[in-house]
Formats: structure tokens, C-alpha cells, sequence
């Protein structure tokens, strides 16, 4: 009936009415690094008397399915469950902990060693993944986001996606780009990137001659990222807020570009205009304060690692690599893993 999003952060809290949520800002005692989901949830029900199903759904839980939360919500609502909880089926063969020290040997907690079969044959254990807790009012009232009439919700394996600690992440990003959801708008192919000329392309810096003539340096690893994205078929477009053509023509890298650029977001629109595109067919590699719009409009945007402050909050992408070491190269091959996606999406 409602989405909302509970927050104590004033940037977080703008996204989220950006993207048509609801927001309850959290107070201060429920806002600390000991708080739980449970201690936020009823806080929120202290202030909102209306609702009786509170559907919990974990940010750290990225590859969540809206047809999911549907169907869960009718195990509440039609069929009579006081919580449903989301598990996920996992074929692995557990053994009891030996601690260091410990003069003992390790047990089998779900397998028979002497009649060992093959996991594929096994049908696995439910495991939570963490995904969403779906409980009613009166439960979590007591301090329970589980109990009553239970029930799980197994979801598919692809789907099930949690991250804990920083290796997750690269996982999750293949993930969600596999089997995530993105909409009931089809998805597009990137047909243009604009790239910020000045700390993307370049780290930035100018170095002056005593003969006052400007030079800049370039990894060429962002030369062939531009050349690879040529050969998928994406034109690459420069910009710059500077006059930087006789550096442009030294790199030869046969790119439309626009210097002296005083708005960019006015070029952005009228490149896209010009070549008859839909925004979401449009990537933006910025770094500074000006790029904040063009990353804000653009369907896919990204930021070197040494990005202003202001620009790494618009993007929807942070490279790993800083501008003019290799961001470019590496936000290329994020929007050939976007492709990859489009296409197993026209394969189904």
C-alpha cells in the first residue's frame, strides 16, 4: 500500500522521494550502529497507526524481485500467515567446529560419510538469506519479526544475493546485472558516452613549458577502453569546460568533442536530440561539480575514484581506478556488462 524509506540521512532521504518513496526519518536512539531493523520497524508503527503488515526488505539484498514481494504478501493477506521470511536452498555438507586447542575430532551434522552422494542428487537445506521479513503488527509489537503462523518463501538461487563484507560486492554487481530487475521498461543498449575531458580522461593536472605551451598526460589504457566501445558500436563524446583543442588533436582520438563548454548539461541534450536517443541510451564519465546534472540525467553514469564529493553521490557508478589512471577503460567495461544483460534479456 505504501513504500517507504527510513533513514536519519538528509542525502538519503532526497533519493528516496526522487524515486517516489516515502521517507521516516529516524530518530537519533534508533539510529546508532548497535540499532536493529527491529528497533527502526517499530518506531515506524509508533508513528503510523494505519498500518497492520509491515513488509521488511533488506538493502543488503539487491536482486529482490517485486513479483516476490506480490506473492508474499498474499501468503499474509489471503492465506492467513502472521510472518513470512525469505530462505534460499544450499547444497553444503556441514561438520562440527574443532577449536583450536582442542584434542577432539569433527562430526558430520547433516551427511553420512559412508554413504556419501552426490550433492546434485541431495535436495539441500533452507537457509534465511536476509532478503525481507513480512510480519504483522501484533507480532512485531512484542518484538518479533518471526512468529505466529510462519512460513518461508524460498527464492531462486540467482536471486538470492546478500552482502556482508567487501569481497561481496563484485558479485552482487555481476549479479544484478545477470538476474537483477530493472524495471518493466525494457532495457537499452548504450549507444553514446560522454566523457569529461579534465580529470577523467586525464588526471587533471596541466603541466606548463617554459615556453608556456600546456601538456597533460593520458593512460592508454583509456584509449583502447574508447577504441573497444567504438567497435561495440557506442560513439564516445569529449567535453570540457576548458579550451583544450590542440590537445584533442595531438591524442588523435577522432571523437566528437566540445571544449569551452560553459553548460554541459545544454550539449548533453543537444547530442542526445541530435542522434534521436532516449536517455537511458546514454552513459556520462564525470568528476566535478559541473558533471553533477549530466550524471543526474544520464540512464548510466559514472565517476573516476577521485571524484569530487558532490559527483560520487549523483553517480551511479564509482570506478576503482582515479581519472586518467584507467577510469575509463574501467567504466567501458561496466557498460559492456550492461550489454551483456540487455542481450541475455532479448534471448528469454
Amino acid at each position: 500500500n505504501s513504500v517507504w524509506v527510513s533513514t536519519d540521512h538528509d542525502e538519503i532521504e532526497k533519493v528516496a522521494k526522487q524515486f517516489g518513496a516515502q521517507v521516516h526519518r529516524r530518530s537519533p536512539e534508533v539510529s546508532q550502529d548497535s540499532s536493529t531493523s527491529l528497533e527502526a520497524i517499530r518506531e515506524f508503527l509508533n508513528h503510523h497507526h494505519e498500518v497492520d503488515i509491515v513488509g521488511n526488505i533488506q538493502a543488503t539484498s539487491p536482486c529482490l524481485h517485486p513479483s516476490d514481494l506480490v506473492k508474499v504478501a498474499d501468503l499474509i493477506q489471503k492465506e492467513g500467515f502472521d510472518s513470512v521470511f525469505s530462505v534460499v536452498r544450499r547444497h553444503q555438507f556441514r561438520w562440527s567446529e574443532v577449536k583450536k586447542g582442542e584434542n577432539k575430532m569433527t562430526e558430520p551434522q547433516n551427511l553420512n560419510p559412508a554413504k556419501r552422494y552426490r550433492r546434485q542428487d541431495w535436495p539441500g537445506e533452507l537457509y534465511e538469506n536476509g532478503s525481507f521479513y513480512f510480519a504483522k503488527r501484533h507480532l512485531i509489537e512484542k518484538g518479533y519479526l518471526q512468529g505466529g503462523k510462519m512460513a518461508y518463501y524460498e527464492m531462486r538461487a540467482e536471486h538470492s544475493v546478500d552482502i556482508d563484507i567487501d569481497i561481496d560486492w563484485p558479485i552482487a554487481e555481476q549479479r544484478v546485472l545477470s538476474f537483477g530487475y530493472f524495471g518493466k521498461e525494457p532495457l537499452k543498449e548504450v549507444k553514446l558516452l560522454v566523457c569529461s575531458i579534465d580529470g577523467c580522461l586525464t588526471n587533471g593536472r596541466i603541466y606548463v613549458t617554459e615556453d608556456q605551451k600546456e601538456m597533460v598526460s593520458y593512460d592508454y589504457r583509456d584509449i583502447v577502453g574508447i577504441d573497444l566501445l567504438k567497435k561495440r558500436g557506442i560513439q564516445v563524446r569529449l567535453i570540457s569546460e576548458r579550451d583544450c583543442s590542440k590537445t584533442l588533436s595531438a591524442m588523435q582520438l577522432g571523437c566528437v568533442a566540445k571544449v569551452s563548454a560553459t553548460n554541459k548539461l545544454q550539449v548533453l541534450e543537444d547530442w542526445q536530440k541530435d542522434m534521436g536517443l532516449s536517455w537511458k541510451e546514454v552513459a556520462y564519465l564525470g568528476n566535478e561539480e559541473s558533471d553533477v546534472e549530466c550524471l543526474k540525467t544520464a540512464g548510466m553514469s559514472g565517476v573516476p575514484a577521485d571524484a569530487c564529493a558532490v559527483a560520487q553521490k549523483a553517480a551511479g557508478y564509482i570506478c576503482k581506478s582515479s581519472g586518467g589512471c584507467g577510469a575509463v577503460r574501467e567504466f567501458a567495461e561496466h557498460i559492456f556488462l550492461l550489454l551483456e544483460k540487455v542481450n541475455s534479456a532479448r534471448k528469454q
